[in-house]
């Protein structure tokens, strides 16, 4: 066996050692409320026109943790919610490697598979192509990935202990489909489920949930998106921009010029490439950073 093998070898294993590390937990005791009588099976696809790994027909919302290391922990955690239009989860640039890179600077992650739009194919990037207009066909599934984010929250918070993180300074923050959820927890939540902060990243707001308006409460927010965002949905960050500073609550709004949508952690050469430091530096304001 050359090196260049044993080398090959001993990444392989590293990976399947860290991937072994990663605990999984299930939001629900049992079918998720709400859906109780859902049977697709949950699967993943490498082989798609987003060009990365995509989990689908998720019906049994769980949180895979990725703990910060104990030399760097701050006590603050995160709720990452991936996008992908309510029919995938873009895994990897939307959820792992974003928790990844937070565990750098001490933040303690879960990323969340909330339940989507069932999949009649092995392709759900194909399909939701096929589907005309989502806006009634998601409609249904929002209200359910919302409850899962408030369930996320609530759990982390219960926990808190356990994970070694502050039960104050738990937040949640999504992508695209993801985004929308994360709009909708900040919008309804109870005293147990309260984000301390949320991160909304090229959300879908038409989707939101904005029952009651903007909590009296309502937690600081970090806004993102590109201008040049295909679906049009720039406008969008900057109407939830205005509601949350209209009702006087704290929040940044960044629109980079170009990066389109779905950019998550993926490199362009852009300085969309830098977005996750403009969070850190959000993070670091809020005093979120600091043990």
């Amino acid at each position: 066996m050359n090196t260049r093998t044993l080398i090959v070898l001993f990444l392989s294993l590293s990976c399947t050692s860290l991937v072994a590390q990663e605990k999984v937990v299930r939001l629900y005791e049992g079918p998720a409320p709400g859906s109780e009588n859902w049977k697709q099976e949950e699967k993943e696809n490498r082989t798609n026109a987003w060009q990365t790994r995509v989990v689908f027909n998720v019906a049994n919302p769980t949180l895979t943790v990725f703990p910060a290391d104990p030399a760097k922990a701050n006590g603050t955690a995160v709720v990452i919610c991936p996008g992908g239009a309510f029919f995938a989860l873009s895994i990897d640039s939307e959820g792992f490697d974003v928790a990844r890179w937070l565990n750098t600077e001490g933040v303690t992650c879960f990323v969340l598979k909330y339940r989507l739009v069932e999949c009649k194919t092995d392709d759900p990037t194909r399909e939701l192509m096929t589907r005309g207009k989502l806006d009634d066909i998601v409609a249904p599934v929002v209200k359910l990935a919302m409850a899962d984010g408030n369930a996320a929250i609530g759990y982390v918070r219960k926990h808190a202990n356990e994970y070694g993180v502050n039960p104050d300074r738990i937040g949640i923050m999504g992508f695209s489909a993801g985004g929308t959820v994360t709009a909708s927890v900040a919008f309804n939540y109870s005293p147990g489920t309260r984000p301390s902060f949320v991160a909304p990243i090229y959300l879908a707001y038409n989707w939101t949930i904005k029952s009651g308006g903007v909590p009296a409460d309502a937690p600081p927010m970090f806004i993102l998106a590109a201008s040049d965002d295909p679906l049009g949905l720039a406008p969008q960050s900057v109407a939830l921009y205005q509601d949350w500073t209209a009702a006087k609550k704290s929040a940044e709004l960044h629109l980079y010029q170009k990066g389109g949508h779905g950019f998550g952690m993926r490199k362009q050469n852009l300085p969309t490439d830098h977005w996750i430091d403009r969070f850190a530096d959000w993070l670091e304001v809020q005093g979120l950073l600091k043990k």
